[in-house]
């Protein structure tokens, strides 16, 4: 759980705590006339060495966005040594090679590519060409051409510069003309994204940015839509397992500061009915699946400890539209174990067994099986399939525990 308790400090923050930071630095700023004019004048000097160091390629193109690229590479650079960080070196070279199809190979090459284990819809772009894909989006788009429609929609806010326009209004708004110095260090790694948010009119010119992209690049305009339809469904979907109204239509969380998502939505679609769409447009559908593969069965036991049976459903349903996958129905089986409400371990135990009767054959399987049949009054069958988990993964970290669920001398 502790994943997913410091993942919760990752969701863009309220606009309560976004005034709270703002008084912060207020305050902060009012404190001292001293301390401010002597921090000034080292930010100045500050800014003066970053632009002689700043590598080939885009540009900063005044001290504003000198200042800001400077502060915001501190920021990458604690980044790189997060723990969040997924490294896996195919899995990054894919989600790059699905940008640089979508915007274009000299496009992407000023763009530092970053993927956060984090079971959450997001992704943000930084001025100085950072961008982030948080692992809960890879398990929410369904394709290729979805996942590019994100990627092309981030490259967007960089193209126009959005950050910089955010940071001009705030900075106009404060009367400070060095509110990052303040910012930036109170704020940490993850609060950036929500400190420099885009305006709605800047989100739907990324939008329509990232259509275009996806039209040149011969993907499926559609997709570009199709995101928003499943993100509403999944919010109907939680909402109906905890018996409360959908949010699906109210501003808030990630996307507070964006278009109402089905504006967004119908917006995308109309563009995209309208768009000149080769036959030969594609939304590369195998290729994404083949590429998550490895990480999907991570992907799917970080969704399921947020505790959101109804959304996690949905996606396992969405998922298995094409036919129940081993994988999927060890998923379903998992996802039952985890609420353990009446009847649950039953509903598990006939996934798990379906999954195995359908190809599935590594050791986690049989753990759950074992587990859900002893929860539910089978000892001696959950005991068998527990013991047949130890055969099978003789060096997993849970051996001791389980050996003495299975009733295995040690």
């Amino acid at each position: 759980m502790k994943l997913i308790q410091r993942n919760q400090l990752l969701s863009r923050p309220s606009n309560q705590m976004k005034r709270g930071v703002f008084d912060i630095v207020a305050t902060g700023v009012l404190a001292s006339s001293l301390v401010f004019s002597s921090a000034q004048a080292k930010n100045e000097k500050q800014i003066k060495d970053f632009s002689e160091s700043i590598e080939p390629g885009y540009q900063p193109i005044d001290d504003d966005e000198k200042g800001l690229w400077m502060q915001v590479n501190e920021v990458e650079r604690e980044l790189k040594n997060s723990n969040f960080i997924i490294d896996d070196p195919a899995l990054n070279e894919y989600v790059r090679s699905v940008l640089c199809k979508a915007v274009g190979e000299a496009e992407c090459g000023e763009i530092r590519l970053y993927l956060l284990r984090t079971p959450y819809f997001n992704a943000s772009m930084a001025p100085n060409g950072m961008m982030q894909v948080w692992s809960g989006l890879l398990l929410r788009v369904q394709d290729e051409a979805q996942l590019a429609t994100v990627l092309a929609h981030e490259y967007g806010h960089y193209e126009r510069r959005h950050s910089l326009q955010s940071f001009r209004d705030i900075k106009s708004k404060t009367g400070s003309g060095f509110f990052l110095s303040f910012v930036i260090p109170f704020a940490g790694l993850f609060m950036i994204d929500s400190i420099f948010s885009f305006t709605r009119d800047m989100e739907r010119e990324a939008d329509s940015i990232s259509l275009d992209y996806l039209v040149k690049a011969g993907y499926t305009p559609i997709s570009a839509s199709e995101i928003w339809q499943q993100l509403r469904d999944e919010q109907d979907a939680t909402a109906a397992e905890r018996k409360r109204k959908s949010r699906k239509d109210k501003t808030g969380g990630l996307f507070a500061t964006h278009p109402n998502t089905g504006e967004r939505m119908e917006t995308l679609k109309a563009k995209a009915l309208a768009a000149n769409v080769p036959d030969t447009a594609t939304n590369n559908v195998e290729a994404f699946r083949s590429a998550i593969a490895p990480w999907w069965p991570s992907l799917i036991d970080d969704q399921i400890k947020l505790n959101d049976f109804g959304a996690t459903d949905f996606l396992l349903n969405q998922l298995a539209v094409g036919g129940w996958s081993a994988d999927l129905l060890y998923a379903k089986g998992e996802l039952h174990r985890a609420r353990g409400k009446a009847g649950d371990f039953e509903e598990a135990s006939n996934f798990f067994q379906q999954s195995i009767d359908a190809g599935g054959d590594y050791p986690e399987i049989y753990r759950g099986l074992g587990l859900a049949q002893m929860r539910s009054g089978s000892i001696e069958a959950g005991q068998t399939n527990l013991k047949k988990y130890l055969e099978l993964a003789p060096d997993a970290k849970d051996k001791l525990m389980i050996s003495m669920i299975a009733g295995v001398a040690q």
